[in-house]
């Protein structure tokens, strides 16, 4: 699926790599069209971003390892863009840290959550989440309210990449630690997340299995401290000041 006539050495390779995996997401049918849509949006702010990762970017994205590494029950959660750009990615970053996958949508259907199973599995994953759906997220009233119990509705940290706004608040409020991946600085996902990381999911899902593996052998209160230093505040100002810049 991550084959297009483009080759690497193209400017744009990455971003019509992107494309070319939510348009297969689309015809497999684990990516919605409104997809297409939210793609589109987050490749204008990586445009602006010059479509790279950001030094604060990495230290978000180090931050997050080190709360995935610490938590009781980290889940990563995974909607239809997320199977589509990173299955493999995911699963390799539920390997580095013990975590649950759990798929959770807002368009919802049983066919689609058992497709997005299957392709997940088929990328390695040994069990997936989500299809029980016997708990539920406070305060909300739509399909993405739906998680398992022992899944989302049990973790202490949850990884939620190319987030819904309301569903991020609502996490947020149950005392959930988030970690957010959302290009829009501006985003409610990133303003409410513990841990924003405005960074492209292509990079960013490898680059915090990355970190989570150089932090394999790190103590309790080296975590501790890297959880500590990180500012979200800064974060995300340094991410809105790089996009208002131009300096690509």
């Amino acid at each position: 699926m991550d084959e297009i006539d483009v080759p690497e050495s193209h400017p744009r390779y990455e971003s019509l790599l992107t494309r070319h995996r939510i348009e297969h997401g689309v015809d497999l049918g684990i990516t919605s069209r409104q997809g297409l849509i939210a793609q589109g949006r987050g490749e204008a702010y990586d445009y602006l971003l010059g479509e790279r990762t950001t030094e604060s970017a990495d230290r978000a994205e180090r931050a997050a390892a080190a709360h995935l590494l610490r938590a009781d029950h980290p889940v990563l959660s995974v909607n239809g863009n997320a199977a589509a750009l990173v299955p493999g990615e995911l699963v390799d970053l539920a390997d580095a840290t013990g975590a649950d996958l759990e798929v959770n949508l807002f368009n919802r259907t049983a066919e689609r959550m058992e497709r997005i199973a299957d392709h997940l599995r088929e990328h390695g994953a040994e069990a997936v989440k989500g299809l029980q759906a016997d708990g539920r997220i406070p305060g909300l009233d739509h399909e993405r309210a739906k998680v398992d119990a022992d899944g989302i509705g049990d973790a202490d940290v949850v990884l939620v990449p190319l987030e819904d706004g309301d569903r991020a608040e609502a996490l947020a409020e149950m005392g959930k630690t988030e970690l957010v991946i959302d290009l829009n600085p501006l985003s409610r996902s990133a303003q409410t997340a513990t841990v924003p990381i405005v960074d492209n999911i292509i990079r960013a899902v490898p680059g915090i299995t990355e970190h989570a593996r150089d932090l394999q052998g790190a103590s309790s209160d080296e975590l501790d401290r890297i959880v500590d230093d990180f500012d979200r505040e800064t974060a995300l100002s340094a991410a809105e000041d790089a996009i208002r810049s131009g300096d690509l």
